[in-house]
């Protein structure tokens, strides 16, 4: 029965009661006239009364005429019943009516009815709404997969190779408990899952029931605690003995961080729910038998903030770490997502992963139905290179902004800025190669350079974080060249931002200072604020080194621009032509060489831009001082 057709029945049954109520009190009502005493005195008098009904002091009288009125006795007349009886007048009497039981339990409890009605209401909504009612606060929310339900094998994950050979002897622990426990053994019981967010966790341990064949219990951290206290510890109890009547199988808890969180960190020190509900899964957990067969699988992306007891040998024994995927782990999962998608002929793979540094699994898998969809909006039978390149601009720069009006001499600025950035990161030793460059507003940006590693980095040697730091200033240089110091734009704050956490990284984190050596200065702010417990000597020295980076390489910048002002104003020509470049156009602008046209570029774009006056660009724009 649906949840309409049981709301249906319900206000259907408040409906009758409701009308039997009404009908009820209406019966017990009279709709004759009323009259006065002395009246009804004198009609007995006078004869005119065929018959007389009494109902303690209420008196209904029936006259010769059959018409009927009704009197109240004001007083105890004890010449009442005489003067009827002498005048011939029947008199009736009649038992005190009372309502009927239901009407009497309506009138007396219905607000005790609603008040209890309103409680189980909110009860249910505080639960959730889930099924069984209040009576169930302390049942299990675990969603439980049946085997023949799980469709995810070891294929569907791809990019954790590693994770997967950990998880490979759980998978046949489960299949054959016996071939471990004869020898000894013992599989761990709990697996903790390592990770940032979107990197499969989660798809990994519904792949380790499916290959298994075992049935799957999925829950999160937060549905185990609630404000009542001790919910948490009975759904817990609840959650196992549903896992033991099903072994062997496997328990997911998504974000344990969520109810496994230091015990004694909160300010209602080891007596609130949270930390109640923690211990009675910690008994749960050391309670189990060796042959149970019941495996606990939890995911985390902050392992720091888990109490010790649950990492202990015995309950999380095995620490699985899924980090992000390699540049071949991302051509493999995004060959996984790629399954149900016609792809073009030109669509390459490895050339996307190479493109996607640091993205996840769950990144990579949004590319891929952000390019379906493009190409979906394109009434394309295909989705092609074109549209797997928008849609990874789009996830990495922002949606296109061609709606922003923006000024002639604001797209020229604009053109002038991204072109600093693209001249000395490409003449920059150790730097990542350039991809693109465009003036088209993307997010908050008025125009990217986007630059495109050929592999993977672990670590970045100082000669590259130096010429990191000198192309996070070509733009603002660049507008210095042209317009002079008094026309620099504030669109180069988030540059600097970057570059002068780059340097005080290099001076406190990575040894990178000849005064203060290889000393590390805990910071706070993810490593980039000011350093703690240092004293003031040092804490100068640090702002003279960071300021000394900084200066460096703004002025080993400033001659690459000043060395290369032609290329300055070629690149920026072909930004205003183009609006988006590449890393070939580039290459040829740097040389020297003869501009070649993007290879997205259409004839009826080449038409337009035809139709564009040259804006005189042999010479650089005055500034209003000169």
């Amino acid at each position: 029965m649906n949840d309409m057709v049981k709301n249906l029945l319900i206000w259907g049954i408040i409906a009758v009661v409701l009308i039997a109520v009404f009908n009820q009190f209406s019966s017990m009502s009279n709709s004759s006239p009323q009259v006065n005493y002395t009246q009804f005195n004198s009609d007995i008098t006078n004869g005119k009364l065929q018959e007389v009904h009494i109902n303690g002091r209420e008196i209904v009288a029936t006259t010769k005429e059959n018409s009927n009125y009704t009197t109240y006795i004001p007083y105890f007349d004890e010449k009442l019943m005489d003067d009827l009886l002498s005048n011939k007048v029947p008199v009736y009497g009649s038992p005190d009516e009372k309502p009927s039981l239901i009407v009497s339990i309506l009138v007396s409890w219905f607000p005790i009815i609603l008040l209890i009605g309103f409680w189980l209401f909110m009860m249910r909504q505080m639960q959730g709404g889930g099924k069984g009612g209040p009576m169930s606060v302390g049942k299990s929310k675990a969603r439980m997969l049946t085997p023949d339900q799980i469709k995810t094998k070891f294929t569907d994950v791809a990019g954790s190779e590693e994770a997967k050979q950990e998880v490979t002897e759980v998978v046949d622990f489960l299949r054959d408990p016996g071939k471990y426990q004869k020898l000894g053994g013992r599989i761990p019981k709990g697996i903790l899952m390592v990770g940032p967010p979107g990197t499969g966790k989660t798809l990994l341990a519904k792949a380790i029931a499916g290959e298994a064949n075992v049935p799957f219990f999925s829950i999160s951290g937060s549905d185990f605690v609630e404000m009542f206290v001790g919910v948490g510890a009975s759904r817990v109890r609840d959650l196992f003995e549903q896992a033991r009547k099903h072994s062997p199988c496997i328990i997911f808890i998504d974000e344990i961080d969520a109810v496994g969180r230091k015990r004694g960190a909160g300010s209602m020190g080891g007596h609130d729910e949270r930390e109640q509900t923690l211990n009675q899964m910690l008994v749960e957990m050391d309670g189990f038998e060796a042959n149970s067969g019941i495996i606990i699988i939890a995911a985390t992306n902050r392992v720091d903030i888990l109490d010790p007891a649950l990492l202990r040998p015995g309950r999380f024994d095995r620490q699985v770490q899924i980090g992000l995927p390699d540049m071949k782990g991302r051509e493999q999962i995004l060959a996984v997502h790629v399954r149900k998608v016609p792809l073009g002929s030109d669509v390459d793979l490895s050339v996307l992963a190479r493109g996607t540094p640091g993205y996840s699994g769950a990144e990579l898998a949004n590319l891929v139905n952000e390019a379906a969809l493009f190409a979906a909006r394109r009434n394309k039978r295909l989705v092609t290179m074109d549209e797997f390149e928008e849609a990874k601009d789009k996830i990495n720069m922002g949606t296109e902004r061609r709606s922003l009006t923006m000024t002639q001499e604001q797209l020229i600025s604009t053109a002038y800025h991204e072109a600093g950035h693209a001249i000395i990161g490409h003449l920059m030793p150790d730097h990542d190669p350039i991809h693109k460059v465009t003036i088209i507003p993307r997010g908050r940006a008025l125009g990217v350079t986007f630059f495109l590693p050929e592999g993977d980095r672990v670590s970045e040697s100082r000669e590259k974080l130096e010429g990191d730091i000198a192309t996070l200033y070509g733009g603002r240089l660049a507008e210095e060249l042209i317009y002079g110091e008094n026309k620099i734009s504030t669109g180069a704050s988030n540059d600097i931002k970057v570059a002068t956490q780059y340097a005080r990284a290099m001076v406190t984190q990575w040894g990178f200072s000849d005064r203060l050596g290889p000393l590390f200065y805990e910071t706070d702010d993810n490593g980039y604020g000011r350093p703690k417990d240092i004293s003031d000597e040092t804490a100068r020295i640090i702002d003279e080194e960071v300021k000394a980076i900084i200066d460096r390489n703004y002025q080993r910048a400033r001659k690459i621009l000043t060395d290369n002002i032609d290329v300055l104003h070629a690149m920026k020509d072909a930004l205003m032509k183009y609006e988006t470049i590449g890393s070939k156009q580039v290459a040829d602008l740097i040389a020297r060489r003869p501009l070649t046209t993007p290879d997205d570029w259409t004839e009826s774009d080449e038409q337009a831009a035809k139709q564009i006056p040259n804006e005189g660009n042999d010479t650089p724009p005055q500034s209003e001082s000169e």
